[in-house]
């Protein structure tokens, strides 16, 4: 089974790019995003929980994320594997998942950091914003916690892959197609 974390900052790519190894591989994507706007569009309180942490651009909770995606994993039983887009977040989540992983005989293959530049994260995600309708992509201050938050909290993630031999770093700057050649040659050697 394939399990990828899809690692790198707001506005590396990790969603375009997500797409497109789903089509290639048939893995199926988990973004805690798209789980926690999903819980946001019913109206749960879970959603309602998610959105306040959201909107100040801080992390959700470590058991409120790992318990939706122990939800998620088990709806998908006949899954040739997943990929993981924007999370874990911390290394807490990073330990919490290898060992939900390990408790269904499971484990992460490798993660691939997207590596961008500040200035071009900046650029691509007030571009998303114009046309994703996310307020918080045009919030200049919201952006720059953001960026804080992922090198302080997220970056050791990486980290603690790399003490694994899970890492492989890409450059996430070119075209949608060069990046995404890159990502198959390092997931065709899993």
């Amino acid at each position: 089974m394939l399990n990828i974390v899809l690692f790198g900052p707001p506005g590396a790519g990790k969603g375009t790019q997500s797409e497109k190894m789903i089509q290639k591989y048939g893995i199926e994507h988990i973004s805690t995003g798209d789980l926690f706007r999903k819980h946001l569009g019913e109206g749960t309180e879970l959603g309602k929980l998610a959105k306040k942490y959201m909107d100040e651009g801080n992390l959700v909770p470590d058991e409120v994320v790992i318990g939706m995606v122990d939800e998620r994993i088990k709806s998908s039983k006949d899954s040739e594997g997943f990929i993981f887009d924007g999370f874990p977040r911390t290394v807490a989540q990073a330990e919490a998942l290898d060992e939900l992983l390990n408790s269904k005989g499971l484990g992460i293959s490798g993660m691939i950091s997207l590596e961008v530049p500040e200035d071009e994260l900046r650029k691509r995600i007030k571009e998303r914003g114009k046309t994703s309708g996310r307020t918080d992509d045009q919030d200049d201050k919201k952006v720059d916690n953001r960026i804080r938050v992922y090198k302080e909290e997220t970056m050791p993630v990486a980290q603690y892959y790399q003490k694994q031999g899970k890492l492989t770093k890409i450059d996430g700057v070119g075209s949608i197609e060069e990046i995404f050649s890159a990502i198959c040659e390092v997931v065709d050697n899993y």
